[in-house]
């Protein structure tokens, strides 16, 4: 099947506000409020970590969990070519300050697509993050290694880290996060192939690992397909 990437220019509602983490111009989350809602989904985008990806191809998935109950806030983090300790720095400072700008008394999921996914499991591994209930990888780069041998986004690994191996940045290197973690990856993915989820399963087989019919890389951020429901799913029994 060929990649439908219509959501990644796909108008949205815009977020009900912005908020700053930090002062340069992607230290930024864009936080949506949802009516009686359930505990928060912090949302980290994908891109393969290039500065021309930004979180507003994330602003359709952001709009249509807040209108399902969920209030989420969607990470911005400085992308930086060959500088990998920027993004995470950012990334943990965003999670640090977190508990200043929004409510987190219910506790929060950390969803991540594509690059977005390591980027959370990373987080979950090394972080621990206080309030953490869990952890949703969508189409995750879980094996940096593996997916570099693959070349995967036109060598996107390469391009993110600079040169060589960076195990510390590495989920499948990383020891298992204490909160539960699920992968859900398409089996029809050309992007990142399902072989580089299933590497993080052989390393982490206490993750739930579910395999989608019918699904390439960005149904799962689509509201407007069904592989979108398994997100949904997956979200009520981490927050239920």
């Amino acid at each position: 099947m060929s990649e439908d990437r219509s959501v990644l220019t796909r108008e949205a509602r815009e977020p009900d506000e912005e908020l700053r983490y930090g002062d340069h111009a992607d230290q930024v989350i864009d936080h949506w409020h949802a009516k009686n809602p359930r505990p928060l989904v912090v949302y980290v985008h994908g891109g393969f970590w290039r500065p021309e990806y930004d979180r507003k191809h994330a602003r359709s998935l952001g709009a249509a969990l807040a209108d399902l109950g969920w209030p989420v806030a969607s990470l911005e983090y400085r992308r930086v070519p060959g500088d990998p300790d920027t993004t995470t720095t950012d990334i943990r400072t965003a999670l640090d300050v977190l508990p200043d700008l929004v409510d987190v008394q219910d506790g929060y999921v950390l969803v991540g697509h594509s690059a977005g996914g390591q980027l959370v499991l990373w987080a979950a591994a090394t972080l621990n993050p206080v309030r953490l209930r869990g952890v949703v990888a969508l189409a995750p780069v879980a094996d940096l290694l593996l997916a570099d041998q693959l070349m995967i986004g036109d060598s996107a690994v390469q391009a993110f880290i600079g040169s060589g191996v960076r195990n510390d940045l590495d989920p499948v290197h990383l020891p298992a996060p204490i909160a539960p973690v699920s992968i859900l990856h398409g089996l029809q993915d050309t992007v990142v192939p399902l072989r580089v989820a299933e590497s993080y399963f052989t390393a982490h087989p206490t993750a739930r690992f579910h395999q989608i019919l019918d699904c390439g890389h960005y149904e799962l951020i689509d509201p407007l397909t069904d592989p979108f429901n398994d997100l949904t799913t997956e979200l009520a029994r981490l927050t239920t």
